[in-house]
């Protein structure tokens, strides 16, 4: 980028930080998520490092907070409270490490959650709670002595006698556990929900009537001892800010390299949902204090700590084009192709925009900033749009006529969004099939390119060509020789006997994932049963409700679908029948869902323990649900089926309830 498109750049996203953090700070309203505000206040500090001349006082990166609303009385800060400097990779952080080395002769480094909380200043005199007042500007905050008060883990006397003026700094926030009752509170009102912890701390602490504070429960953790009380470290102040009566921000440890910080940030993160507040990420600070003094200040920042995030769950990025992509199904699929972020600790370039209603409905156009996230830790999707940041000549996506690949018009069903290619025989709808097949055959060595090649050469054109392949195709193809065609061809023929679950996901049905399939095979045993199976059959089946019922009925329908069944069987596939089980199954008719990781035994193994019981396996958590085995790090389901009061089991509790039965 020149400095003439940074300088647009730069202005644009100086102007959408400062409407977003006016909306957050000033008028108590979240309008964009945290971490995709985090992702574009990062991309404006990288541009100004980049280019320092462009750099003006009135940069968001050169202030720490809003401007205090005028309802509170104001305070000015003895010492600003300054901001931190974020880090999102090991690389960056690594930057920060050799930097910090290099200017001073810091050995040891103090960790600590960041909690996502309201930052406050609480300022004792003679021993007794005399004052508390939010960041605010960094140098002048809002009165909030009254709220504070409130706080029970704020102590309204120090526990150790102390005359003269002490002051402490911390975060105020709402524990996970709080915040469900809150919000269970508001619905019970009928009244909107609150977003997230982060956002009803802070609306709580402006409250003008204490008795909504206090309703609200907040909490409290120390992070900073201002006063000096003859710390020279930052571990002995968490010691007497202890014995002050306060509770240090916890798992906060003194580390020395940084391959030690390093670990406990992956720490952190793996236990981040256990810890019973939010957190962002780590911070990451010079333990000596005298050697933390002598680095500095930067700017707005002080240079001997560091903000270590988490993986962001949402950043930013800009749409460079959008292209759209014909899958196994023929729908036609719009992607966003992206200028390269990281998003929850891996490189994002493209992201799905589901299909063109939703592109109209988003406004996405090439040329946009545009806020990411990722689908069940998966894939990566589109959000929203930065409209503040639109390009000149942003350009609008049209939807396509023709089937981008083979040229055939385009079709949208009746009821439908997708659109899909009107032509069967679509090489890239074959290509898709004949891959998705040789996955669910489990057919090592064998991927796009592979198949790609294949299929370009006139060799095979759907899946059950897969298996009359002889060494002898390979011949002149690149890539191949007689060893390695050989060995595939060995590979291809050994995957021969399928059990008919594995079969069915074969097929590629539409809306037909493998549980479901364990679930037809379960019931229907053959797949000619499958084949003359009725709605009304379809639906008697558990777990399988009217639109995939439909799926099948409609994909078997289809002469097409039941000529590749045919060539299978004529191509020497065996498809193994699922045996009837004649020992007790004290789990039947008992759903499961399973969430996190787990440490005895892999997931799938933990299916086939619960499918050997006769229980069934679910990706969603209903009130139908019989249980929910929660492990390490769990996601979504976890909370669901906390607010649907389904019972919960730890990995320990589902094992020992296996070795009851």
């Amino acid at each position: 980028m020149n400095k003439e498109d940074a300088k647009i750049r730069i202005a644009k996203l100086r102007a959408s930080i400062d409407e977003y953090r006016h909306a957050y700070h000033v008028l108590d309203q979240a309008t964009i998520s945290d971490a995709a505000l985090d992702s574009l206040k990062h991309e404006l500090y990288k541009l100004e490092q980049e280019f320092p001349d462009l750099i003006t006082p009135d940069s968001p990166t050169q202030r720490v907070g809003g401007t205090p609303l005028d309802k509170f009385e104001k305070v000015t800060h003895e010492k600003p409270m300054l901001s931190m400097e974020d880090v999102f990779t090991l690389s960056e952080f690594g930057e920060w490490f050799d930097r910090i080395h290099k200017l001073s002769n810091a050995t040891t480094f103090f960790l600590m959650p960041k909690i996502d909380g309201l930052a406050v200043s609480i300022v004792y005199v003679d021993g007794l709670l005399s004052s508390a007042a939010t960041r605010g500007d960094g140098k002048i905050g809002e009165d909030v002595t009254t709220n504070v008060r409130t706080i029970e883990s704020v102590p309204l006397r120090l526990g150790v006698g102390k005359g003269g003026t002490v002051e402490v700094r911390g975060e105020i926030y709402i524990a996970t556990d709080d915040f469900k009752k809150l919000n269970d509170a508001q619905a019970a009102k009928d009244e909107p929900l609150f977003a997230n912890p982060r956002n009803a701390a802070a609306g709580s602490v402006r409250q003008l009537d204490p008795k909504v504070t206090a309703s609200r429960h907040l909490s409290f953790v120390a992070w900073d001892l201002v006063t000096d009380l003859g710390q020279t470290t930052q571990a002995e102040e968490w010691e007497i800010l202890r014995n002050l009566g306060f509770k240090p921000t916890p798992d906060s440890i003194v580390v020395s390299t940084v391959e030690e910080i390093q670990a406990h940030w992956k720490s952190l993160q793996m236990k981040r949902d256990g810890l019973g507040f939010w957190v962002d990420g780590m911070v990451v600070r010079v333990n000596d204090n005298a050697a933390y003094d002598g680095l500095g200040v930067v700017g707005k920042t002080p240079r001997g700590l560091v903000a270590w995030k988490f993986p962001a769950e949402e950043v930013t990025s800009v749409v460079r084009d959008i292209q759209w992509f014909v899958g196994r199904t023929g729908a036609i699929t719009p992607v966003a192709v992206l200028e390269p972020t990281q998003l929850g600790g891996t490189t994002v370039q493209h992201a799905s925009l589901h299909n063109f209603d939703e592109i109209q409905r988003l406004d996405v156009r090439v040329g946009d900033t545009v806020v990411l996230y990722k689908a069940g830790d998966i894939i990566p999707k589109v959000k929203g749009v930065v409209v503040g940041l639109r390009a000149n000549g942003a350009k609008e996506a049209n939807v396509p006529k023709e089937c981008p690949v083979c040229g055939s018009p385009v079709e949208r069903k009746e009821g439908e969004v997708a659109i899909v290619c009107s032509n069967r025989q679509c090489s890239a709808q074959n290509q898709e099939a004949v891959l998705h097949a040789a996955r669910a055959f489990a057919i090592d060595g064998i991927g796009p390119a592979t198949i790609a090649t294949l299929m370009d050469a006139g060799i095979i054109q759907l899946p059950p060509d897969l298996f009359k392949l002889i060494p002898d195709d390979f011949v002149g193809l690149e890539g191949f020789g007689e060893v390695s065609a050989n060995k595939l061809v060995d590979e291809i023929q050994a995957r021969k006997e399928i059990p008919l679950a594995k079969f069915i996901v074969a097929l590629g049905i539409r809306n037909v994932g493998e549980e479901t399939a364990r679930d037809l095979a379960k019931r229907f045993r053959t797949i000619d049963a499958l084949m003359a199976a009725t709605l009304d059959d379809l639906t008697a089946v558990p777990q399988v409700g009217a639109i995939v019922a439909q799926s099948v009925v409609d994909f078997f329908a289809d002469e097409h679908h039941r000529d590749i069944v045919a060539a299978y069987v004529a191509n020497g596939i065996q498809i193994v029948v699922p045996q009837l089980t004649t020992h007790n199954q004290p789990l039947t008719n008992r759903s499961f869902v399973l969430t996190g990781g787990l440490d005895t035994m892999s997931r799938e193994e933990a299916k086939e323990k619960i499918r050997a019981l006769g229980g069934d396996l679910s990706e969603s958590v209903s009130k139908k649900t019989a249980y929910v085995i929660v492990g390490t790090d769990p996601g979504s389901k976890f909370e669901k089926a906390k607010s649907l009061g389904v019972p919960i089991l730890s990995e320990n509790e589902f094992i020992a309830m296996l070795a009851s039965l």
